[in-house]
């Protein structure tokens, strides 16, 4: 059950939160008509259809139907719940969460958790500070500038240098009062094995923070400078933690999601060296996996920004049996999948530093479907000259047609397999109908928040435009909710509206004003989208005009409930049971047409 308290927190972060601030940090808006005006974040267009109103505090897109408040905008373009989005906007204005009715143990894990988070956040600006500001930084500023990496991107991933010294980190954030069991949990340091104490987990190494989506640094990548011992490691990561799980986290989302979402598509690398290089070049919808495989938690985290996920693994053998492996993964999820083959065995770190953001861009746009990686990848590692050779090339390659929804796009690639294979197209097509009956049907697809706009006949035009003027005048005028419905029944207005009129209603039994809060937290998805439209294209300002057109709106709706009856009696009189049914029942019908008459003349 809601609280008191969370409703107030709810409110107070609304209170401070102004909706072109936030939507335009994802959004390029320009001003006009009293409103700002995009290019919707949820459907591709050319043209600005999406608008945004500060005052009224709502945002609504004429081309996909979007709409709702501020953290309704939020949820849909972070693809978070909508309370993640309340907590999203509270941490970015710095507002404390509502305590929760918590046992002594969850509020001891949470504020362990915080207490982590800072220490990771104090070794960040200890590593940055090392790089930057000290004369032991230079190794490394010498290392990032030869390959490529600017110090503005520098600044930006707060690139840093571990010391060569074995205690130096530990020494300092000891000091601070932070105890070495707790830099241990984290990662940052080692206990000893023959002598008692830790020393520094990384050692002479260009520090890369690692952070979750929010900004949180939850741990550290190092990169080996200088090492005569081949023992150790080129790279290495925080092992995981409570705070660092590599299945969850793809390196660089937090700077490039808004890149991403722009772009449409995320290119996913296998280090964040790689990651770093593109950014640093240009090419900012990039993120990177920490050394583990591509998980479907990745995929998810990816799928919140962009339907299209374009790998860019190394050109060696390893890097391309991690794609294979990692496209199926992505494609049972629905994203859109393509791959990039880096030319002349290169990774992406070594082509973009050769031949610039340009040639690598040329490589995006050429980027080849799933299918056709997949088919080109079988038909070079399978010996396929025998009729066996063939029959298990086609067994690889055909699972990922199977999965193609567009039945003209399986036809034609099925028709490429057969040619490629030199096989007959029936035995081809043969094997696919086999795989097909064997897929497990899908689950039905959720409908999406985001839905275009129905089309109405011309009286579902009528009732729906009529409709929309009086509950805008509800919205504002909520005293009048009764008369409204003393001369109208509830069943004239479609579904939505119905819901928004019985919460109307709850709200005035409870003496409470609506709001798009409440409207977004008690309202169906579809309805609070519909009362967002609504209120989106009415004005605030109620004057003459604006009663006029409310009444003219009570009329129209009163004329068609009338001449619904009308023809519903026409039809018994045509059929009439006896005498008396008969004259009553044309009586009712001179009644109704008197009544129409008058509004029509007397709206």
């Amino acid at each position: 059950m809601r609280s008191a308290e969370l409703d107030e927190f709810v409110e107070k972060v609304s209170e401070r939160t102004d909706i072109y601030s936030v939507v335009s940090q994802y959004v390029t808006l320009s001003q006009r008509s009293g409103r700002y005006w995009g290019c919707c974040p949820f459907h591709n267009e050319k043209t600005a259809s999406f608008s945004v109103s500060p005052d009224k505090g709502l945002f609504y897109c004429f081309g996909c139907g979007a709409g709702g408040n501020v953290f309704k905008f939020l949820s849909l373009i972070e693809n978070i719940s909508y309370f993640e989005a309340v907590k999203l906007q509270a941490q970015r204005l710095g507002i404390d969460l509502p305590k929760r009715n918590s046992s002594p143990e969850q509020e001891r894990r949470r504020r362990e958790e915080k207490t982590l988070l800072k220490i990771n956040e104090l070794a960040q600006d200890f590593y940055h500070e090392c790089l930057i500001k000290t004369a032991r930084g230079e190794v490394g500023r010498k290392y990032l500038a030869a390959r490529g990496i600017t110090a503005e991107t520098i600044e930006t991933f707060r690139l840093g240098l571990a010391p060569e010294e074995w205690d130096n980190l530990l020494r300092k954030l000891t000091r601070q009062g932070y105890t070495a069991q707790q830099l241990e949990s984290v990662g940052l340091i080692v206990k000893r094995r023959t002598l008692s104490g830790y020393y520094d987990r990384f050692r002479e190494r260009v520090m890369i923070p690692i952070a979750d989506v929010f900004g949180h640094v939850v741990g550290f990548g190092g990169r080996v400078l200088t090492s005569e011992n081949e023992e150790t490691p080129k790279y290495l990561n925080t092992p995981e933690t409570v705070l660092f799980n590599k299945r969850n986290l793809l390196f660089g989302l937090d700077k490039s999601n808004r890149a991403i979402s722009a772009a449409g598509a995320a290119v996913v690398v296998e280090g964040y060296m790689d990651a770093i290089s593109l950014f640093s070049a240009g090419i900012k919808n990039v993120v990177a996996t920490l050394g583990t495989a591509f998980t479907p938690e990745h995929v998810k985290l990816i799928l919140r920004y962009a339907r299209k996920i374009i790998f860019c693994y190394d050109s060696d053998e390893a890097g391309q049996r991690a794609t294979i492996r990692a496209l199926p993964i992505v494609q049972q999820a629905g994203a859109e999948v393509f791959v990039i083959k880096i030319p002349d065995g290169k990774d992406p770190d070594e082509f973009v530093r050769k031949h610039g953001k340009e040639a690598f861009e040329e490589l995006i746009k050429n980027a080849a479907t799933l299918i056709d990686y997949r088919m080109n990848y079988v038909l070079a590692n399978t010996e396929h000259s025998t009729t066996q050779g063939k029959l298990r090339a086609l067994q690889d390659i055909l699972p990922v047609i199977v999965n193609v929804d567009n039945p003209v796009t399986s036809e034609e690639y099925l028709k490429k397999i057969a040619a490629e294979l030199v096989l007959d197209e029936r035995r081809v097509t043969d094997e696919y109908h086999k795989l097909l009956k064997q897929k497990p049907l899908n689950e039905p697809k959720k409908d999406s928040a985001i839905k275009k706009p129905k089309t109405y006949s011309e009286e579902e035009s009528r009732i729906q435009m009529a409709s929309e003027e009086i509950l805008r005048m509800l919205w504002h005028e909520a005293d009048i909710l009764d008369y409204v419905l003393t001369v109208l029944p509830k069943e004239i207005f479609t579904p939505y509206h119905r819901e928004i009129i019985t919460w109307l209603e709850k709200c005035a039994e409870q003496e409470r004003r609506p709001n798009k809060i409440s409207a977004a937290e008690e309202l169906s998805e579809e309805a609070n989208l519909e009362l967002s439209r609504i209120l989106m294209n009415g004005s605030d300002e109620f004057g003459k005009k604006e009663v006029a057109l409310f009444e003219e709106s009570l009329a129209t709706l009163r004329q068609i409930v009338l001449m619904k009856k009308f023809y519903k009696l026409k039809a018994q009189v045509e059929s009439p049971k006896d005498e008396m049914t008969y004259n009553e029942t044309v009586k009712e019908l001179i009644k109704i047409k008197v009544k129409v008459d008058n509004l029509k003349g007397n709206p």
